[in-house]
């Protein structure tokens, strides 16, 4: 199913669903970045998904980096929690998501780097290297407040 973000855009449809979701940004020993290239709107991303029906966040964020890029993670800490009114995500099948994801710190405890149905690239990326790829400003400011010393979750 393809997708449309806006972002803050004041032609964007309005809002007929909320789910919740949760990404996680995973670094490596040596400070690099787990990214993927979705399918569905082509853009880089750090790793997530929507929480099924009797898992718990943590379960959900261990599951969807697993399935999207073949690395098993352990939760660290918590990033934040993004719910940007302004931000909706519009599915082919009309249904219009407002913004609600919950975003951890995970480190990588295993596995190898592989593809899905979700993620057409899978790639660690240092810092420095972030601006050179196609990544969506909701996205963005995770990765900003993951890598800010500032005390506490970051939340809207």
């Amino acid at each position: 199913m393809s997708r449309i973000d806006y972002f803050d855009d004041p032609n964007a449809p309005i809002a007929n669903s909320i789910k919740v979701a949760v990404s996680a940004f995973v670094r490596d020993y040596t400070g690099n970045i787990l990214m993927i290239r979705r399918t569905d709107n082509n853009k880089y991303s750090i790793p997530g998904g929507g929480l099924d029906v009797g898992e718990t966040v943590t379960d959900a964020v261990i599951r969807e980096v697993l399935e999207e890029t073949g690395i098993a993670v352990q939760i660290t800490s918590l990033v934040g929690i993004f719910s940007n009114p302004k931000h909706v995500i519009a599915y082919d099948d009309g249904e219009v998501r407002q913004e609600f994801s919950i975003c951890f710190r995970a480190e990588p405890i295993g596995g190898t780097l592989e593809t899905s149905s979700e993620s057409k690239e899978v790639l660690w990326v240092s810092p420095r290297d972030l601006s050179a790829l196609d990544i969506h400003p909701s996205i963005a400011l995770r990765i900003k407040r993951a890598l800010d010393p500032q005390d506490g979750p970051y939340f809207t």
